[in-house]
């Protein structure tokens, strides 16, 4: 395999190989920062495939196994893949980490470039058609959540209205004014809260659209690479929004 101490060496027959056009550009999307992970391919031309896992293991046992099914099942060789995009958090430290180590080491075994999205972008892009607010939120436990407001404009896309936080529920809903869309593990965990405040203008997602996509890290990385956008592989790290909980119980100080 291209990636040694990766992935183990398979020989592929000539009937399993996938025709890869020249004009296609392969990304390999991983997402790693709740406990529902995935791992995606996809082209410019749409998805190729994605496995969506939530096991009682961690991503550190799962993550390469996965990728080297996801790559087998699509009969593609890392060789194949000419860009790996990673999502950057906010979400658990220790997905995260494990997400983006895996992913750092696979681009520099392999020499390909790295993006690294946003989880709350991801997260948000799956509310689509809706003239809403955009509200994803994620567990940040500790009473909190990791959220953003989102507004999707259809000339240009979805746009952002908050920087990332972490924040007690109780705080942030008040300052929220109109209807709004919500999803993710944290509006689910706190929707009586939610619903509680704002009543009416509080709408839900339905449950498959809860978890951030490893296809829709794909997708974004791909938009990035094509604008000639790249990560610094040596200087990538997981975005925490809050410090990492070993250091919050130090009794450092937070600054969001």
């Amino acid at each position: 395999m291209e990636a040694p101490g990766f992935f183990p060496r398979r020989e592929v027959g000539k009937d399993e190989v996938r025709i890869k056009r020249a004009t296609d550009m392969l990304v390999l999307g991983v997402e790693t920062a709740t406990s529902v992970g995935s791992v995606a391919i996809v082209e410019e031309s749409g998805l190729i495939a994605e496995l969506t896992l939530k096991e009682n293991v961690t991503h550190s046992e799962r993550l390469l196994p996965t990728i080297d099914l996801l790559l087998k099942k699509s009969k593609l060789s890392f060789s194949d893949i000419d860009a790996l995009s990673v999502s950057r958090g906010p979400g658990s430290f220790t997905g995260l980490r494990i997400g983006i180590s895996t992913i750092k080491g696979l681009a520099m075994a392999g020499n390909k470039p790295v993006v690294a999205i946003p989880t709350l972008d991801a997260l948000a892009e799956n509310y689509l058609g809706s003239d809403l607010l955009i509200c994803p939120m994620i567990d940040a436990r500790k009473d909190e959540v990791f959220t953003a407001l989102y507004r999707r404009n259809y000339t240009r896309g979805l746009q952002k209205l908050t920087s990332d936080l972490a924040i007690a529920p109780p705080a942030f809903l008040p300052t929220i004014k109109g209807k709004v869309g919500f999803l993710g593990d944290g509006s689910q965990r706190y929707r009586a809260l939610i619903e509680d405040l704002l009543g009416d203008r509080a709408v839900f997602a339905p449950p498959w659209l809860h978890s951030p996509r490893a296809a829709m890290i794909a997708y974004r990385g791909l938009e990035e690479i094509k604008s000639g956008n790249s990560a610094n592989v040596d200087k990538l790290t997981p975005l925490y929004v809050r410090a990492p909980d070993a250091e919050m119980d130090k009794g450092r100080q937070i600054t969001l």
